[in-house]
């Protein structure tokens, strides 16, 4: 049977009042008795109720945290630096998958909420009427990792998808493009819709050059749907020579299709891509990638997320990271 808070007690000869201090670092125990209490609770090998402790304390010292796909880089690798940083101030972690479903991203948000977490941290495409009703009625601190919030109502922590977008295009129009393919994930996402295409656009525009709607290409977010979406820009009239992918997973795919098909890079085609994953390094020619700090947004999200919960003052609910431009082999 499991030992208890009853079983220490009376095998220190003191009060379970006492021993709860003991477990919950309360400094009023004296010295003597305190290692007395300790020296029990290693011997019986007693493990404190958590759920217990948050139902007296209120607090469970536990988070959850909501990804659409922990399988994909970009969410795996800002899980990670939750993680760390979660870790570092003593909280459990819940992670959860919505399967990008806005019913199961209101389902996890009830779920996690009745789990009694003390916060959530949230990624989404988009955040739905449906899920931003969910939210409304939580007793706890949200943060948006890698996630926009169109009507600035939330927390958040990203970068700026937008300019970093413009920077991406822009290089490849100094570097003599003027047929620039941007191709995208899901306009579904808020990310890829209302900032990489926009900056996209307007690098182009700043610079004179006309916007070519067949240039601006929406596919999956995967490898597989890239490598098969290269037919599409193979087909394309009045062949572009350069592309910016909306993310590593696309730019391989691209990459791949590209050299399957007798072509090369950057020969034939300069690439840039989005997120600097570990994608974007192990192939060859490595990837000039757009550094989005996966890490540090999953960080500075988590330890957000801790100020918010403690009530302590936040100067900016809305961090922006910066960003850089990594040049690498798929640029002449």
């Amino acid at each position: 049977m499991a030992i208890t808070i009853y079983d220490v007690a009376r095998e220190a000869n003191v009060s379970m009042a006492t021993v709860s201090r003991v477990v919950n670092g309360n400094q009023n125990v004296k010295p003597a008795t305190r290692k007395k209490v300790l020296d029990c609770i290693e011997r019986l090998g007693y493990r404190p109720n958590a759920v217990a402790r948050g139902l007296a304390s209120k607090k469970t010292t536990t988070i959850g945290v909501i990804v659409p796909d922990i399988s994909k880089s970009f969410y795996s690798e800002l899980s990670r630096g939750i993680a760390d940083v979660a870790t570092m101030y003593e909280y459990n972690m819940i992670l959860s998958n919505s399967d990008e479903s806005t019913d199961r991203e209101v389902e996890l948000i009830e779920d996690h909420l009745g789990k009694q977490v003390d916060g959530l941290i949230f990624m989404s495409d988009s955040i739905s009427d449906e899920v931003r009703a969910g939210m409304s009625t939580a007793n706890v601190p949200i943060v948006l990792a890698g996630t926009l919030d169109v009507e600035k109502q939330l927390a958040t922590v990203n970068i700026d998808y937008e300019e970093a977008a413009y920077v991406a295009v822009n290089k490849l129009i100094r570097n003599g493009h003027t047929k620039i393919v941007f191709v995208s994930g899901p306009f579904t996402r808020d990310i890829n819709r209302i900032s990489k295409k926009v900056g996209y656009m307007r690098a182009l525009q700043d610079a004179d050059i006309p916007v070519d709607e067949q240039f601006v290409i929406e596919m999956e977010d995967t490898y597989d749907g890239a490598y098969e979406g290269w037919k599409q820009i193979r087909e394309l009239q009045g062949q572009p020579t350069a592309i910016i992918a909306g993310s590593d997973a696309i730019a391989v795919g691209l990459l791949n299709g590209i050299r399957d098909g007798g072509l090369s890079v950057p020969e034939d085609y300069e690439l840039i891509c989005f997120e600097h994953s570990i994608l974007a390094r192990v192939v060859r020619p490595q990837l000039t990638s757009i550094v989005v700090p996966l890490y540090d947004l999953g960080a500075v999200s988590m330890r957000l997320l801790t100020k918010l919960m403690n009530g302590e003052e936040v100067e900016e609910q809305q961090v922006i990271l910066p960003f850089r431009l990594e040049e690498r082999k798929s640029m002449k």
